[in-house]
């Protein structure tokens, strides 16, 4: 060391020290890597958990693998047992962890969708709330991790609704009350990676202000258009589908619209490859368009086509609906029919084998008297937010003998099961670790999962 400080006293301390190195036969001391990609003071090399902050590197089965991101030691908050997880009435789901309404300062949650980082693989819960849309890390259901926020860009909103592109968040809003300027905020979620000090408020990259405010928005990944439903019923489009070219998510194009159908409150948009060969490889629209459902041809967008329409018995509401996988038959949720004529949770199955002429297959009837919301297949099994009832999942594997069968439930409302607009709103079951987002009006976000 005293050798080491006479040299750095000279003006050729670089070359002595090589010099000294070469003449002892000594091999230069590879480089240190003191990268600390999760910043929680404990360089990678070193780090248990290198994508998320365990700064006492605690390992409790001595793996190697920190508990903060050890998956095999991952316990749900509550699990289901005897018909509870906690104080919420369940059936083989247990509660993986519940984040309230004042985490995120806000009065009340709405919609809700996920995103999962192609680098990393970490799930991300991404929700609406009345004032902000809130993003949370939840690949650690055992440490999940509030991001943090975007603003709305307009006034406080009930309505808000999220879908994901190509690694970009798209954000609507609607309010009633005369503000019609949100429009449509994109954000890069690849921004959620380097967060170091959560939550923090984001601004968004880009925000497309001419849709004006919109109820709804829905993608066709695989074409990469993005459709806002349920704008201003006085716009040009009269409340239908604005077609908006996402492609290059930064750069929204509007190339058009589809007013035909008049008012959209949601829908869904598939390249079409069912059943009727006739639209095979086709950009199919259906459109839940509250007093009927409406199937169109958007494939050329400067001359959208109304293909069909379809209503129902009893119909006080067509609100949102879903394709099976085969795209064979499209289940429907009519959000008004148990409050005004009295029946029991419904879900209304169309036969959609010929878009041409679609036909009512069956009516499914629940055990509860709650309104039904979203809801979403995936596989042989329907995921229903039911508000009071809670997040519903049935069997629908039986529908060509028209059958269903409730297989399971998380009742994220446990005072009572009665029809109002209370409790779930939205759920998202496509995460392949199994976790399913449910946004909850009056509690905010659930995570849960199918037991074991």
């Amino acid at each position: 060391m005293r050798i080491f400080k006479k040299l750095t006293k000279g003006s050729s301390l670089v070359l002595v020290i090589y010099t000294l190195i070469f003449s002892c036969n000594i091999e230069p001391v590879e480089r240190v890597n003191i990268t600390d990609t999760d910043n929680d003071g404990v360089i990678d090399n070193l780090d248990n958990c290198i994508n998320t902050p365990n700064p006492n590197q605690e390992d409790g089965d001595n793996d190697g693998i920190g508990d903060v991101c050890d998956t095999s030691t991952i316990n749900p908050f509550a699990a289901c047992i005897n018909g509870f997880a906690d104080i919420y009435p369940c059936n083989d789901y247990d509660l993986m962890f519940h984040i309230p309404l004042s985490t995120f300062n806000v009065e009340a949650v709405n919609d809700s969708w996920g995103w999962t980082d192609p680098d990393t693989g970490k799930e991300y819960a991404i929700v609406g709330t009345d004032r902000s849309t809130v993003f949370v890390d939840i690949s650690n259901t055992n440490s999940p991790i509030y991001l943090g926020n975007i603003p709305t860009a307009t006034i406080i909103s009930p309505w808000r609704d999220i879908k994901v592109y190509k690694n970009h968040a798209f954000i609507v809003a609607d309010n009633v009350t005369g503000e019609d300027s949100h429009g449509l905020q994109i954000f890069d979620l690849t921004r959620l990676r380097t967060v170091t000090n959560p939550p923090e408020v984001f601004s968004v990259d880009v925000r497309l202000t001419e849709i004006g405010r919109a109820h709804n928005v829905v993608i066709n990944e695989e074409s990469g258009y993005a459709y806002a439903v349920g704008g201003n019923r006085n716009s040009t489009f009269a409340g239908g589908p604005i077609f908006i070219n996402i492609q290059d998510p930064k750069n929204p194009i509007i190339e058009g619209g589809f007013s035909e159908g008049n008012y959209s409150h949601d829908a869904q948009v598939v390249t079409y490859n069912g059943p009727d060969a006739d639209y095979t490889g086709r950009e199919i629209l259906i459109g839940s368009n509250e007093n009927e459902v409406v199937i169109a041809d958007v494939t050329d967008k400067a001359n959208p086509v109304k293909i069909s329409t379809i209503t129902y018995p009893n119909l006080r509401y067509a609100h949102q609906g879903w394709f099976t996988e085969d795209m064979r038959y499209f289940i429907l949720g009519d959000e008004l029919d148990e409050v005004r004529v009295g029946n029991n949770t419904r879900i209304i199955t169309f036969d959609f084998s010929d878009l041409d002429n679609p036909l009512n297959h069956f009516d499914y009837l629940a055990n509860n008297p709650s309104v039904d919301h979203n809801g979403y297949i995936k596989d042989n099994r329907y995921f229903q937010a039911s508000y009071r009832a809670g997040f519903r999942i049935l069997d629908i594997s039986n529908i060509d003998n028209k059958s269903y069968t409730e297989v399971g439930f998380f009742d994220t409302y446990p005072e009572d099961n009665a029809t109002a607009f209370d409790g779930a709103w939205n759920v998202y079951p496509f995460f392949e670790s199994g976790n399913i987002v449910i946004s909850d009006i009056n509690r905010g976000l659930f995570v849960v999962k199918k037991s074991n």
